[in-house]
């Protein structure tokens, strides 16, 4: 190898920018041979920072779950200690942490579900960003393309999720391993639309840079025609140029024909014996302990390291701490693929029974799916069935769900090929099926999922003898519950038939929870009264076998049923049950449903703040990107009543960017589409609504009203500010058809406000629409509040689309926005109210209301509203004190405006809110104090004059 690294002046450059501006990520990719880890390592060697390493193993089509991550873990321990680690994460707590690596004990929970992955997943970037803290701190992932789902995941979540700390994050691959469905090209798309992800492109060298590099090969200057030939041959990939000289410095005197032969030339270069203990240990990753090649190899330690010194003189291997790693994968690939199938089969069962033999041989976490690995390729069904199954055990309890669901699929691809299988396993195969359904389902691989479930449940309907009933209706609810995640027809049968399936007597935990179930999914569609029904069952059978967490899911469903934002009695009992029952998901569950509560009550101030509670509790418990996510959408809604749009955008954009669940998304790009239409940005607006739609097709199924409803108020609202009250009016229609809804008054009454408004710019041809408005909203019920002050500005639209402005109306409805603590709604109230004023003739009045309406919106930046409202005032009669020029008066001066802009008196008298006889006298006024003769003749001196020239910026 060059001691010198050539041509990477630019890529070391890249790093050391993002390194200056961290936190941040790179993605450094490359054909293999390109010198990636050398230019990490470079970078690494001139940083003076902190660099922790780790590296994807790849074995056969099998990942090691959070392979890199163990490492580095394994690294810092060795660096800072146990204890070390222990003050870096929250309340000192390395339970989590367990799951990675060994060292750190048990895990804290044995649970296996989304929100330990998720606390997970907090407790490793608070452990990085600590440390961060401490110092700039450089986390590089090599060989991503061997990545598995699990540190896929894991990654995404930490660049994703990066705070003010000077961490940043290196992933390295090879390029040309990506194939059009390789699982890392969606990784990379996604990473790379992150403003603080940067890609650097590893190349091939060019001619200048292939001369220096032989030349510092040959450490002095090479030949005549050396360097063409080799550039030629190699086409700057510096380990093929590395590989093309001969020891001696001269080119290779046969020129291989492939770059397999290219690769093994070095190699069939060393003594013989060497080759053989290269040729076991490609049997292994890139990377293998030296105690478990001597083990393979059947070699002692002494003979072990003198066969294999050669092979490190030579730069085939290097030593990598307790063990070696080739220098390059690309050539431990050339020496397994040169093996011959008898040889290929020999070799992976030595390595086989060497970790049957001696388990020590491997770190912990590794050694089942090596020997799953291995008695794969030895084709040895039987105990690669056994060692898949153990795998799937090890990845489940590191919450490593896709990699169990890989093993557990295995498991069942060999089943039937021995014979005896449920007793290697002690476990029948239904029972494989549906552990596999479970992975699957926290993988969210939920299509793979249902697949696996239905053959389960299959399997248990035809079983010989007296059917499982209280596994067939577990497996039917897990079926439901994915079926749900698609938004796919028939979970709501599967639940039903569950809950059916089970004995009401005696009762069962079993029987409670599919009953919170089957409650909890059916309040979403219009099965109200069926939610009621199983809650209240639910509940019964909860507290009669005393399980609290059971009880206290019943009664959130059963309050969510039957929302009276009345009475907040209820949530009382819900409160204490939820804290009694000591079980931090159920507990922040209830702080989700008393912000939701309280908004929908249009309580505001407390909303918000319960939300923020909620929020810090997540943090607390280390879920603060999933439940804490999700209580942003509370947070957020209330914001915007208030008018602290800056903070409830803060609040959404950051919720965002943390990938949150479709239905979390939904509501997140509904509100801020909102408030980006009532600031006047359309663009983001559309841009909003239509990621929102697109979600929406998913969901169609099993309309969540607070979801669909919202998106149809964007839609109208929309509409109507981009001046199409025809596609405002089709836009609401689907809520005209659906009522009885779950939450149907809450979500109704915006959509039906701005149906009105469409109804009464349309004119006659929508009397049918209004008609059916109408009929829609005498059917709503009204509780609280916030939707009082729906319907009292229902009815103000209603009277003005029925052509009887009340401006008494628009103020009660003003009124009603003011006690909420609603400034914006109360300011699109007092302007209408305004409108009615001048209607009736009262402008100075008007123009009062107007300086309020212009005020508000000032505030908020919401400018279409502001510009409406200024408009109105620049049209109302000027106050007591004006002047005009020429004579005029103020209101002639404003007819002239409009005599100028070729205005008819019709026209002017509907803009200033008089009538045409008074517009004409206005007009005859002001042609006498012109000492004109014509309309014409007055507008072409106001433009002589340049009376109502817009001045320039600046002048």
């Amino acid at each position: 190898m060059s001691p010198v690294l050539v041509g990477r002046s630019a890529e070391l450059g890249g790093l050391r920018d993002a390194l200056a501006a961290a936190p941040g990520a790179v993605l450094v990719g490359g054909d293999a041979g390109l010198g990636k880890t050398r230019l990490i390592r470079e970078f690494a060697r001139d940083a003076d920072v902190r660099v922790l390493i780790g590296g994807c193993l790849e074995l056969g089509s099998d990942g090691l779950p959070f392979a890199p991550f163990t490492t580095v873990l394994r690294g810092l321990v060795r660096d800072i200690g146990i204890d070390g680690v222990a003050g870096l994460v929250p309340r000192g707590d390395t339970g989590g942490l367990a799951r990675l690596l060994p060292e750190f004990g048990e895990p804290e929970s044995d649970a296996a579900s989304g929100e330990e992955r998720a606390r997970l997943f907090e407790v490793v970037l608070t452990l990085l960003e600590r440390l961060a803290e401490r110092g700039p701190v450089v986390l590089v992932i090599e060989d991503a393309h061997w990545a598995d789902r699990s540190t896929r995941d894991l990654l995404e979540f930490l660049v994703r999720n990066l705070g003010g700390a000077p961490l940043l994050i290196v992933m390295t691959y090879r390029s040309d391993e990506l194939h059009r469905t390789h699982p890392l090209r969606r990784l990379l798309a996604g990473l790379e639309r992150l403003e603080r992800v940067r890609r650097i492109g590893v190349g091939r060298l060019s001619r200048a840079d292939v001369a220096a590099l032989v030349t510092e090969l040959l450490d002095q200057p090479p030949p005549p025609g050396l360097v063409e030939r080799i550039e030629a041959r190699s086409e700057g990939n510096p380990l093929f140029i590395e590989a093309l000289l001969d020891d001696d410095g001269t080119l290779a005197c046969e020129l291989p024909e492939s770059l397999r032969d290219l690769l093994l030339a070095g190699v069939q270069r060393l003594p013989e014996e060497t080759q053989d203990v290269l040729r076991d240990a490609s049997g292994g990753s890139t990377r293998i302990e030296h105690a478990l090649l001597a083990a393979v190899s059947g070699l002692d330690d002494a003979a072990l390291t003198r066969v294999l010194r050669p092979a490190v003189a030579a730069n085939v291997l290097v030593v990598d701490g307790d063990g070696y790693a080739f220098r390059h994968a690309l050539i431990r690939e050339a020496v397994h693929d040169d093996l011959l199938p008898g040889e290929y089969t020999r070799l992976h069962t030595r390595y086989a029974e060497a970790l049957e033999k001696d388990p020590a041989l491997v770190p912990a976490g590794r050694l089942w799916v090596e020997l799953s690995y291995h008695w794969m390729k030895a084709h040895d069904s039987t105990w690669a069935l056994v060692a898949s199954w153990r795998a799937a055990g090890e990845s489940r309890k590191a919450l490593a769900y896709a990699e169990c669901l890989g093993m557990l699929e295995r498991v069942l691809q060999l089943w039937d090929k021995v014979p005896d299988a449920a007793e290697h396993t002690g476990a029948d195969q239904v029972k494989v099926l549906e552990d596999a359904a479970t992975a699957a389902d926290q993988a969210g691989e939920y299509d793979r999922g249902v697949k696996l479930v239905t053959a389960a449940i299959k399997a248990v309907e035809d079983a010989d003898g007296e059917r499982d009933t209280a596994r067939w209706a577990m497996l039917l609810e897990l079926r439901g519950r994915m079926l749900n995640q698609m938004a796919r027809p028939g979970f709501v049968e599967d639940l039903r038939a569950a809950v059916e399936a089970l004995p009401v007597d005696p009762p069962t935990i079993l029987r409670a929870r599919a009953l919170s179930t089957l409650g909890n999914y059916v309040r979403i569609t219009t099965s109200m009264d069926e939610a009621r029904e199983a809650a209240l069952e639910s509940l019964s059978i909860a507290r009669a076998l005393g399980d609290p967490v059971a009880e206290a899911e019943a009664l959130i469903t059963l309050f969510c049923a039957r929302t009276d934002y009345e009475d907040e009695d209820r949530l009382t009992e819900v409160r204490e049950t939820a804290e009694r029952c000591g079980d931090h998901r159920v507990l922040l569950r209830y702080y989700v449903i008393r912000s939701h509560f309280l908004e929908g009550a249009g309580r505001h101030e407390e909303a918000a703040a319960i939300a923020g509670r909620g929020k810090e509790l997540a943090r607390e418990y280390g879920v603060a990107r999933t439940q804490g996510t999700f209580l942003s959408i509370n947070q957020a809604e209330p914001l915007v009543s208030l008018g602290r749009w800056d903070e409830a955008m803060a609040v959404m954009n950051h919720a965002l960017e943390q990938d949150p669940a479709i239905t979390t998304r939904t509501s997140l790009l509904v509100l801020s589409g909102w408030v980006a239409l009532s600031r006047g940005d359309f663009a983001t607006a559309r841009t909003r609504l239509a990621r929102a739609a697109e979600i929406m097709k998913l969901k169609l199924k099993w309309m969540k009203t607070q979801d669909y409803f919202s998106m149809l108020w964007l839609e109208s609202s929309i509409a109507l500010e981009e001046g199409d009250p025809a596609a405002a009016m089709e836009a609401v229609r689907p809520v005209l058809d659906h009522g009885g809804l779950p939450d149907d008054s809450r979500y109704a009454w915006p959509v039906l406000v701005t149906a009105v408004t469409a109804c009464d710019q349309l004119g006659e041809e929508a009397a049918g629409d209004l008609r059916r408005v109408q009929e829609r909203a005498e059917g709503l019920e009204t509780s609280g509040p916030l939707q009082r002050a729906y319907r009292v500005t229902y009815e103000a639209k209603l009277a003005k689309a029925h052509g009887r402005p009340d401006r008494a109306a628009w103020e009660k409805a003003a009124d009603a926005w003011e006690d909420l603590g609603n400034p914006y709604y109360r300011a699109r109230a007092l302007c209408r109210a305004a409108e009615s004023a001048l209607a009736g003739g009262d402008h100075e009045s008007a123009a009062d209301l107007l300086r309020t309406v212009v005020e508000i919106t000032g505030r908020l930046g919401a400018v279409p509203l502001g510009d409406e409202a200024a408009d109105l005032l620049r049209r109302t009669r000027a106050p007591r004190g004006g002047s005009a020029p020429l004579g005029l008066t103020p209101r002639e001066f404003e007819v002239l405006r409009l005599v100028a802009e070729g205005r008819s008196n019709r026209d002017i008298a509907e803009a200033l809110f008089i009538s045409a006889k008074t517009a004409s006298v206005h007009v005859s006024n002001i042609l006498g104090k012109l000492d004109v003769a014509s309309r014409g003749e007055a507008a072409a001196t106001a433009h002589r004059l340049a009376l109502f020239a817009t001045p320039k910026v600046g002048a």
